[in-house]
């Protein structure tokens, strides 16, 4: 019996080991057969920005030939995510130029990344950036899941790019269906939430919001990579037995704007008999006494984030309101910059400061670098035309706003700017603290933009929530007209008095030809009562005025007046010529405008020169001798102010006298645009 109940365990054993075998060996044959899973890994091309794509970390493919420079790279082993994602990974090393899969991981912003060259590109140095990413191996960490499609912002749906709440505006499905009172509370996103849509009523455009309250302004400085909402809380009455239903826009001071009751929530629209039957105020025709053509050069650059660029708006906003704009006082423009500038409305766009403020509210950010001396160029040339809406007898104006720092040199294209008329304010806000000084492109930019150095047309800003205390000073230094220094160029700020040679020797031909020399330099410059006057003296032995400064007002006059001069014949005193002209001409010329002597002379003087050459110099009167056929080469050095090569000309024959003038007005405009900046 012990046999039999030993064998029969053998058996039992052996049979268990049997199929522990054969399970271990069918595991095996079954783990054969399941596959893993195959990751797919999402192709992009070469000029795919980081900051476009929404996942936080993903892998990618990345095709061939993505070490060409205009895949533009900024930063070195942290990049900010204004950069090629491909770019990156040829210039950190993870790929070469052949392409291939690589891993991105989202990071925070940096206050400045500096550019380098790897691997055959060239990375460029920015300013801080509100976001950055860095580049590794496309290997998979274990445990983690990667998108095998990749979420990218799109610029109708700016608040994606954030991760920030939206709202859509739909009339409810079923039109007359009540709709509940709802409290929507707009806050700063989590990572793991999702933008959320919320669906109420079109409000009727007739309505009117109004308010008499402050704007609230912010206690903290929230860090720059951030882009909060604006603390605006929309919210309705959750009593139903409410004798005033409705819904208000309440902002965080508490202050609300109250929709009218009687407007019917679910159709969208006012009742003809609520409609008010008030005449419309009267438009306002602008402020008189602040008669300036303004533009406001505004940062739309990736670095300012939405609600910066709501304060910037809001500031806007405010401006147009305390300038009064209308026909008769201010007009105001706005150019918006970042990689490119482009013109949102011009002078002639709207004419009063409500119409103004509608314009204003629509504008949306447009993203990149902060150009600030490309926009500047564009101004310079674009913005301040007729056809644009400039004046012309009112003062230019460009109020250039930046947030920390360009991305772009500014002195050559401020330099134009000036030379032009244009006077540059720069508002500064947020500026480089000392240790991001070395990411600044151009040191000390803001006294090369300016019109003068003088502290006059800067204005440091140290937080955005400080903006609006600059809008007073702003607005009484834009009205100010006496100081706006760079409204005088060389065209439109000096009396310019021509003294003519009339002696025998000219000879009536050669007169003729003279008087076009004259009308030829005359007609380059802004003539009116107060920019360029022009004045004339003809000269023999004796002096005639032919036309004061004051006497012809326009450019037409001026070369009629011209032409009706006479030619006198006679003997040559230069000398004498000279000291009436200082008595009769440039003894009225005004305070404010540069005195220019042109003298033409066709010999040697009779009477001396160094002496009345000498009065008008201390006088500050600025002489240019020219000379023509006989004409004495040291008395035209003697007439003229100092440097006499500068300030002297001589040519063989009347005839010639035409090739000078480009050369006189070029030397007159480098000696004004030379003059100190403080």
């Amino acid at each position: 019996m012990g046999i039999v109940v030993l064998t029969m365990k053998a058996s039992v054993i052996e049979m268990f080991l049997i199929f522990l075998v054969t399970g271990i060996h069918s595991n095996k044959e079954i783990t054969k057969k399941i596959k893993r899973p195959k990751i797919t890994v999402p192709q992009i091309n070469c000029d795919v920005k980081a900051g476009k794509i929404i996942n936080p970390e993903f892998m990618a493919k990345c095709p061939a030939g993505c070490q060409d420079p205009k895949y533009h790279v900024y930063g070195t082993d942290v990049y900010a995510s204004y950069s090629s994602v491909c770019g990156a990974a040829v210039h950190s090393g993870v790929l070469d130029n052949s392409g291939g899969k690589i891993l991105v991981r989202k990071v925070a912003g940096q206050p400045g990344y500096k550019g380098s060259y790897s691997n055959g590109v060239q990375s460029l140095s920015l300013p801080r950036w509100r976001e950055s990413f860095i580049v590794s191996e496309g290997k998979p960490k274990k445990g983690v899941t990667y998108p095998s499609a990749l979420t990218y912002s799109s610029s109708k749906s700016p608040a994606a790019k954030a991760g920030e709440t939206t709202k859509a505006y739909q009339k409810p499905s079923v039109p007359g269906t009540a709709t509940r009172p709802v409290t929507l509370t707009q806050t700063p996103m989590t990572t793991a939430a999702k933008a959320s849509h919320t669906t109420l009523p079109k409000a009727s455009p007739s309505v009117a919001f109004t308010t008499s309250s402050p704007r609230p302004q912010p206690t903290g400085h929230e860090p720059r990579e951030l882009d909060l909402w604006s603390a605006t809380t929309y919210t309705s009455s959750q009593n139903s037995s409410s004798a005033n239903p409705g819904i208000q826009r309440q902002d965080s001071s508490g202050a609300a704007f109250q929709r009218p009751a009687a407007m019917d929530v679910s159709l969208g629209f006012v009742p003809k008999e609520e409609l008010s039957t008030q005449p419309l105020e009267p438009v306002s025709q602008g402020d008189p006494s602040c008669r300036v053509d303004l533009s406001f050069v505004i940062d739309g650059s990736s670095s300012i984030g939405k609600r910066r660029f709501r304060i910037q708006k809001q500031f806007l906003v405010d401006i147009a309101q305390a300038l009064d704009i209308g026909p008769a006082g201010p007009l105001m423009g706005v150019v918006q910059y970042g990689d490119n500038p482009a013109t949102q409305f011009n002078l002639k766009t709207h004419m009063n400061s409500r119409d103004v403020k509608a314009a204003i509210e629509k504008m949306t950010p447009r993203g990149g670098l902060s150009n600030v001396g490309r926009a500047l160029s564009f101004v310079t040339k674009n913005f301040f035309s007729k056809a644009s809406g400039n004046r012309g007898g009112a003062p230019n104006v460009a109020v250039v706003m930046v947030d920390g720092w360009p991305t772009d040199k500014v002195e050559e294209a401020s330099r134009l700017a000036r030379e032009s008329g244009i006077n540059i304010f720069l508002i500064t806000i947020e500026g480089a603290v000392e240790k991001e000084k070395q990411y600044v492109t151009e040191p000390n930019f803001a006294s090369k933009a300016v019109c003068r150095t003088s502290g006059f047309y800067s204005l440091n800003v140290q937080s955005w929530f400080s903006l609006h205390k600059t809008l007073q000073p702003l607005v009484k230094r834009v009205c100010d007209s006496n100081r706006l220094a760079c409204s005088k160029t060389c065209f439109n700020s000096a009396d310019i008095g021509f003294v003519i040679d009339g002696s025998s020797s000219v000879g009536t031909s050669n007169f003729r030809t003279l008087l076009q020399f004259v009308a030829n330099v005359s007609k380059e410059f802004e003539i009116s009562d107060t920019d360029t006057r022009i004045g004339a003296v003809q000269y023999t032995y004796e002096q005639r005025l032919e036309f004061g400064f004051d006497q012809y007002s326009s450019k037409p006059d001026i070369l009629n007046a011209i032409k009706r001069v006479g030619y006198w014949s006679g003997g040559t005193s230069t000398g004498a010529a000279i000291n009436y002209a200082l008595e009769q001409l440039f003894k009225k010329s005004k305070p404010n405008k540069r005195k220019l002597m042109v003298l033409i002379t066709d010999g040697r003087s009779y009477d001396d020169v160094r002496i009345p050459a000498m009065a008008a110099h201390q006088k500050g009167v600025i002489t240019y001798a020219i000379g023509v056929a006989w004409a004495a080469q040291d008395e035209l050095e003697v007439i003229a102010t100092h440097p006499a090569r500068d300030h002297s000309f001589f040519v063989d024959e009347f005839d010639n006298l035409y090739k000078s003038v480009p050369r006189i007005i070029q030397n007159i405009c480098t000696e004004f645009n030379s003059q100190p900046r403080n």
